[in-house]
Protein backbone atom coordinates (compact mmCIF):
# COMPACT_ATOMS: atom_id res chain seq x y z
CA UNK A 1 0.00 0.00 0.00
CA UNK A 2 2.73 2.30 0.86
CA UNK A 3 4.32 2.03 -2.65
CA UNK A 4 1.31 2.50 -4.06
CA UNK A 5 0.55 5.61 -2.32
CA UNK A 6 4.11 6.91 -2.96
CA UNK A 7 3.77 6.14 -6.58
CA UNK A 8 0.22 8.13 -6.88
CA UNK A 9 1.80 11.42 -4.94
CA UNK A 10 5.15 11.18 -7.57
CA UNK A 11 5.02 14.36 -9.75
CA UNK A 12 4.01 13.66 -13.22
CA UNK A 13 8.07 14.28 -14.19
CA UNK A 14 9.09 11.76 -12.11
CA UNK A 15 7.49 8.81 -13.43
CA UNK A 16 9.57 6.06 -15.35
CA UNK A 17 12.21 6.57 -12.39
CA UNK A 18 13.11 3.67 -10.15
CA UNK A 19 11.38 4.18 -6.53
CA UNK A 20 12.58 6.24 -3.79
CA UNK A 21 15.11 4.11 -1.19
CA UNK A 22 14.53 0.98 -3.75
CA UNK A 23 17.80 -0.89 -4.14
CA UNK A 24 19.05 -2.48 -7.36
CA UNK A 25 22.24 -3.34 -9.42
CA UNK A 26 23.75 -0.92 -11.75
CA UNK A 27 26.80 -0.35 -13.93
CA UNK A 28 28.95 2.35 -13.86
CA UNK A 29 29.20 4.19 -16.60
CA UNK A 30 31.52 7.23 -15.84
CA UNK A 31 33.86 8.39 -13.27
CA UNK A 32 34.54 11.42 -11.96
CA UNK A 33 36.59 13.22 -9.22
CA UNK A 34 33.58 14.04 -7.22
CA UNK A 35 31.54 10.66 -8.10
CA UNK A 36 30.52 8.14 -10.40
CA UNK A 37 27.40 7.60 -12.49
CA UNK A 38 25.40 4.53 -12.45
CA UNK A 39 22.88 3.21 -15.00
CA UNK A 40 20.20 0.45 -13.27
CA UNK A 41 19.20 -2.22 -16.01
CA UNK A 42 15.34 -0.76 -17.03
CA UNK A 43 16.12 3.27 -16.90
CA UNK A 44 17.17 5.46 -18.59
CA UNK A 45 18.22 7.97 -16.62
CA UNK A 46 21.68 7.61 -15.09
CA UNK A 47 22.06 8.37 -11.10
CA UNK A 48 25.40 9.90 -8.90
CA UNK A 49 26.53 8.34 -6.12
CA UNK A 50 28.93 11.12 -4.46
CA UNK A 51 31.82 10.65 -3.04
CA UNK A 52 30.66 11.05 0.21
CA UNK A 53 27.75 8.37 -0.60
CA UNK A 54 30.79 5.67 -1.81
CA UNK A 55 32.15 4.51 1.84
CA UNK A 56 31.63 5.52 5.30
CA UNK A 57 35.28 6.45 5.49
CA UNK A 58 36.64 9.79 3.68
CA UNK A 59 36.95 9.16 0.09
CA UNK A 60 39.37 11.83 -2.21
CA UNK A 61 38.33 10.72 -5.78
CA UNK A 62 36.17 8.35 -6.74
CA UNK A 63 38.39 6.51 -9.06
CA UNK A 64 39.43 4.70 -5.73
CA UNK A 65 36.72 2.78 -5.33
CA UNK A 66 35.19 2.15 -8.31
CA UNK A 67 36.15 1.76 -12.58
CA UNK A 68 34.00 2.33 -14.99
CA UNK A 69 32.19 -1.30 -16.55
CA UNK A 70 32.08 -2.18 -12.51
CA UNK A 71 28.69 -3.74 -11.35
CA UNK A 72 27.46 -1.90 -7.69
CA UNK A 73 24.65 -1.97 -5.41
CA UNK A 74 23.25 1.24 -5.06
CA UNK A 75 20.43 2.96 -3.32
CA UNK A 76 17.51 5.74 -4.08
CA UNK A 77 18.42 8.15 -1.99
CA UNK A 78 16.88 11.37 -4.22
CA UNK A 79 15.00 12.12 -6.93
CA UNK A 80 14.91 15.81 -7.63
CA UNK A 81 13.57 17.94 -10.55
CA UNK A 82 15.12 21.26 -10.89
CA UNK A 83 14.23 22.99 -14.14
CA UNK A 84 13.82 20.60 -17.04
CA UNK A 85 16.44 18.33 -16.03
CA UNK A 86 15.82 15.30 -13.06
CA UNK A 87 18.74 14.39 -10.59
CA UNK A 88 18.71 10.93 -9.00
CA UNK A 89 20.86 10.59 -6.09
CA UNK A 90 22.45 6.97 -5.15
CA UNK A 91 24.19 5.30 -2.23
CA UNK A 92 26.56 2.81 -1.77
CA UNK A 93 27.69 3.05 1.81
CA UNK A 94 23.86 2.07 2.76
CA UNK A 95 23.48 -1.44 0.97
CA UNK A 96 26.25 -4.19 1.23
CA UNK A 97 28.00 -4.36 -1.73
CA UNK A 98 28.97 -8.19 -1.24
CA UNK A 99 24.74 -9.60 -0.17
CA UNK A 100 23.23 -6.12 -1.54
CA UNK A 101 21.74 -6.26 2.39
CA UNK A 102 20.03 -2.57 2.91
CA UNK A 103 22.36 -0.73 6.18
CA UNK A 104 20.06 1.53 6.78
CA UNK A 105 16.78 -0.36 6.29
CA UNK A 106 14.73 3.13 8.61
CA UNK A 107 16.14 5.17 5.86
CA UNK A 108 18.05 7.56 8.70
CA UNK A 109 21.47 8.01 6.98
CA UNK A 110 19.18 8.64 3.96
CA UNK A 111 17.05 11.19 5.60
CA UNK A 112 19.72 13.30 7.32
CA UNK A 113 21.74 13.00 3.90
CA UNK A 114 18.51 14.74 2.34
CA UNK A 115 18.20 17.60 5.34
CA UNK A 116 22.52 18.14 4.86
CA UNK A 117 21.86 18.83 1.19
CA UNK A 118 18.38 20.69 1.51
CA UNK A 119 20.26 23.48 4.02
CA UNK A 120 23.41 23.94 1.92
CA UNK A 121 21.11 24.85 -1.20
CA UNK A 122 19.07 27.64 1.15
CA UNK A 123 22.39 29.00 2.08
CA UNK A 124 24.07 29.07 -0.91
CA UNK A 125 20.65 30.39 -3.01
CA UNK A 126 19.56 33.05 -0.26
CA UNK A 127 22.84 35.15 0.09
CA UNK A 128 22.59 37.98 2.41
CA UNK A 129 22.78 41.29 0.54
CA UNK A 130 24.40 44.20 1.76
CA UNK A 131 21.95 46.64 0.36
CA UNK A 132 20.32 47.89 3.26
CA UNK A 133 22.31 51.06 5.32
CA UNK A 134 21.53 51.07 9.08
CA UNK A 135 19.93 54.87 9.90
CA UNK A 136 22.51 55.13 12.60
CA UNK A 137 25.15 57.32 13.38
CA UNK A 138 28.30 56.19 15.37
CA UNK A 139 29.22 58.26 18.39
CA UNK A 140 33.04 57.62 17.80
CA UNK A 141 33.86 58.25 14.37
CA UNK A 142 31.09 60.14 13.32
CA UNK A 143 29.84 58.06 10.58
CA UNK A 144 26.65 56.69 9.46
CA UNK A 145 25.40 53.01 8.89
CA UNK A 146 26.85 51.01 11.93
CA UNK A 147 26.57 50.91 15.87
CA UNK A 148 29.63 52.17 17.71
CA UNK A 149 30.29 48.48 19.41
CA UNK A 150 31.32 47.79 15.77
CA UNK A 151 33.46 50.57 14.91
CA UNK A 152 37.03 49.64 13.64
CA UNK A 153 38.45 53.33 14.24
CA UNK A 154 40.87 53.67 16.66
CA UNK A 155 41.14 57.03 18.76
CA UNK A 156 43.81 59.61 18.47
CA UNK A 157 45.49 61.00 15.55
CA UNK A 158 44.60 59.46 12.35
CA UNK A 159 47.59 59.29 9.54
CA UNK A 160 47.63 59.09 6.05
CA UNK A 161 49.41 56.27 3.99
CA UNK A 162 52.65 57.44 2.78
CA UNK A 163 53.71 56.88 -1.01
CA UNK A 164 56.06 54.37 -1.77
CA UNK A 165 60.26 55.28 -2.10
CA UNK A 166 59.77 54.22 -5.43
CA UNK A 167 57.21 57.08 -6.23
CA UNK A 168 58.90 59.54 -4.48
CA UNK A 169 62.55 59.58 -6.22
CA UNK A 170 61.29 60.46 -9.58
CA UNK A 171 59.20 63.50 -8.15
CA UNK A 172 62.31 64.31 -6.36
CA UNK A 173 64.54 65.03 -9.17
CA UNK A 174 62.55 67.52 -10.95
CA UNK A 175 62.50 69.24 -7.83
CA UNK A 176 66.33 69.19 -6.96
CA UNK A 177 67.29 69.97 -10.31
CA UNK A 178 64.78 72.98 -11.00
CA UNK A 179 67.00 74.26 -7.36
CA UNK A 180 70.26 73.47 -8.86
CA UNK A 181 68.83 75.64 -11.61
CA UNK A 182 67.72 78.86 -9.36
CA UNK A 183 71.36 78.34 -7.32
CA UNK A 184 73.16 79.11 -10.32
CA UNK A 185 70.72 81.91 -11.58
CA UNK A 186 70.93 83.60 -8.06
CA UNK A 187 75.21 83.08 -8.17
CA UNK A 188 74.88 84.99 -11.76
CA UNK A 189 73.01 87.45 -10.35
CA UNK A 190 75.24 87.96 -7.57
CA UNK A 191 77.93 88.15 -9.43
CA UNK A 192 76.99 90.93 -11.68
CA UNK A 193 75.96 92.67 -9.40
CA UNK A 194 79.13 92.75 -7.46
CA UNK A 195 80.47 93.53 -11.08
CA UNK A 196 78.78 96.44 -11.18
CA UNK A 197 79.59 97.87 -8.00
CA UNK A 198 83.18 97.35 -8.75
CA UNK A 199 82.60 99.27 -12.19
CA UNK A 200 80.68 101.87 -10.31
CA UNK A 201 83.52 102.46 -7.41
CA UNK A 202 86.64 102.12 -10.05
CA UNK A 203 84.63 105.29 -11.80
CA UNK A 204 84.07 107.28 -8.44
CA UNK A 205 87.45 106.57 -7.16
CA UNK A 206 88.91 107.95 -11.00
CA UNK A 207 86.73 110.45 -11.08
CA UNK A 208 87.48 111.90 -7.55
CA UNK A 209 91.12 111.37 -8.37
CA UNK A 210 91.07 113.28 -11.63
CA UNK A 211 88.57 115.90 -9.56
CA UNK A 212 91.78 115.90 -6.77
CA UNK A 213 94.45 116.55 -9.78
CA UNK A 214 92.87 119.53 -10.86
CA UNK A 215 91.84 120.92 -8.13
CA UNK A 216 95.93 120.60 -6.79
CA UNK A 217 96.97 121.94 -10.14
CA UNK A 218 94.22 124.87 -9.61
CA UNK A 219 95.89 125.37 -6.21
CA UNK A 220 99.33 125.39 -7.33
CA UNK A 221 98.73 128.04 -10.54
CA UNK A 222 97.17 130.41 -8.00
CA UNK A 223 99.95 130.08 -5.72
CA UNK A 224 102.69 130.08 -8.78
CA UNK A 225 100.57 133.53 -9.50
CA UNK A 226 100.77 135.17 -6.15
CA UNK A 227 104.76 134.32 -6.12
CA UNK A 228 105.02 136.29 -9.19
CA UNK A 229 102.80 139.06 -7.91
CA UNK A 230 104.49 139.53 -4.88
CA UNK A 231 108.30 139.22 -6.87
CA UNK A 232 106.92 142.11 -8.73
CA UNK A 233 105.74 144.51 -6.54
CA UNK A 234 108.92 143.69 -4.49
CA UNK A 235 111.33 145.02 -7.58
CA UNK A 236 108.92 147.93 -7.92
CA UNK A 237 109.52 149.53 -4.29
CA UNK A 238 113.26 148.90 -4.85
CA UNK A 239 113.40 150.78 -7.64
CA UNK A 240 111.57 153.63 -5.98
CA UNK A 241 113.67 153.81 -3.05
CA UNK A 242 116.60 153.88 -5.31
Amino acid sequence: KREFQKKCTDPAGLDGLPPLYSIAKGEVVSVQTYGAFVRLPGYRKEGLVHVSEMSASRVENASEIVDVGEHVWIKVIGREIQGDKVKLSFSMKAVNQGTGRDLDPNNVMAEQDSRRRKQFRDQTSNRITLEAVLNTTCSKCGCKGHFTKDCFSAPGLQYALLPEEDDEEPQQQPSTAAQHQDSDKKKKKKKSKKRERKESESDSSSSSSSECKSKRRRQEHERDRDDKKKKKHKKHKSHKHS
